[in-house]
């Protein structure tokens, strides 16, 4: 059985030996090396060429940001970022530059509880035999692809007002995974004006980092972006992000559907859940739902997609191309009820077509 090889790289020694020790316990895994900062890091790539890294953010002389740019840049190597809650917002930042995925450490300081990252660290270690090197970086790029023609014109990027518009649809609600913030800014970047329709957002994530997440992406977007609160109503022109940890169901109260954030059951492998907030949403807006299906691991969304699609409502899913994890997309295609697949770069672009936006 041949091994996934990683090198770990954080300047504490005491998070190296757990993340070492946690690694090592994974029949499927070897822990070939280890680099204390950014320098020693980039030297250990270079002799002991991993499958994979692990990286903290802040480590003395070259720190985490320089060295995730040159492993995605130059090597294309998939990086884990293991960072504290505090970092929510740089955590981000290194997603944006091409880290595939993170894991929030429980604690800053040297505690027992970073064995609590365990069973995460151990999925997302086995999600990486799944990515596609070509894929790093891919959200940064897009747009120097797309055709000068397909960009909307520049009276409608200085319109900030919505206006009244009739719509296939009364809701967009987006899935994603592994990969999924970049891609999720990406999207929203597109939007060149706020339209008159909500957004709703499952995007797998611990809970305490979406706060951050919605506010950078409110930061890149004409729609308002922030993280639901329970009782929220959902309104044209607005993005709910569905809380780290939780799951976003939807309700009628008093004439108005409203969002209501819900403790997990103990089946939902997977959270925020995309299939619970599909399923909700296709039970209230019935044929009025459009939903997507980003980059991911695992199927989630595949039983969401098929309540959208019994209630008559149109299905998007990224495709493979693009996809840093072609793993939900991949499920929800194999169902039969996807309507159209669509690279990253054109799914803003779907959206406002189906809508007949354009």
């Amino acid at each position: 059985m041949k091994k996934i090889r990683i090198v770990v790289v954080d300047d504490s020694a005491f998070s190296r030996r757990t993340i070492t020790k946690m690694l090592e316990g994974m029949a499927d895994v070897e822990v070939v090396g280890y680099a204390i900062n950014g320098e020693e890091g980039i030297q250990k790539v270079l002799a002991l060429k991993p499958d994979l890294v692990t990286l903290d953010l802040e480590m003395p002389k070259m720190d985490g940001f320089t060295l995730l740019r040159i492993l995605t840049t130059r090597f294309s190597m998939p990086v884990i970022v293991i960072s504290a809650l505090s970092g929510a917002d740089k955590v981000f930042k290194a997603l944006e530059l091409g880290a595939l995925d993170f894991i929030a450490k429980p604690s800053s300081s040297a505690s027992p509880d970073l064995l609590l990252i365990s069973d995460d660290l151990q999925r997302k270690v086995r999600q990486a035999s799944n990515f596609k090197p070509d894929r790093l970086g891919h959200f940064q790029t897009h747009k120097a692809d797309v055709d000068a023609t397909e960009m909307l014109s520049q009276s409608e990027i200085n319109q900030d007002k919505i206006l009244p518009h009739h719509s296939p649809f009364d809701i967009v609600a987006i899935g994603a995974s592994t990969g999924g913030p970049p891609a999720l800014q990406t999207i929203f970047s597109d939007f060149k004006k706020q339209y008159p329709f909500p957004i709703v957002v499952s995007q797998h994530m611990p809970v305490g980092f979406t706060r951050a997440f919605a506010e950078r992406l409110n930061r890149s977007s004409q729609f308002t972006v922030k993280e639901a609160r329970d009782g929220d109503p959902v309104l044209p022109g607005q993005v709910l992000i569905s809380p780290g940890g939780m799951n976003m169901v939807f309700e009628i109260h008093g004439g108005q559907v409203i969002a209501r954030i819900a403790l997990p059951a103990s089946t939902d492998r997977y959270i925020p859940s995309v299939d619970v907030m599909l399923e909700s949403c296709a039970a209230i807006y019935r044929d009025r739902v459009l939903a997507v299906i980003l980059t991911g691991m695992g199927n989630d969304g595949s039983k969401g997609v098929k309540a959208v699609k019994q209630q008559g409502g149109y299905v998007i899913s990224e495709s493979e191309e693009t996809a840093v994890v072609y793993g939900m997309p991949r499920e929800a295609v194999a169902t039969g009820v996807v309507d159209k697949v669509v690279a990253l770069q054109h799914v803003a672009r779907e959206i406002l077509n189906i809508g007949t936006f354009l």
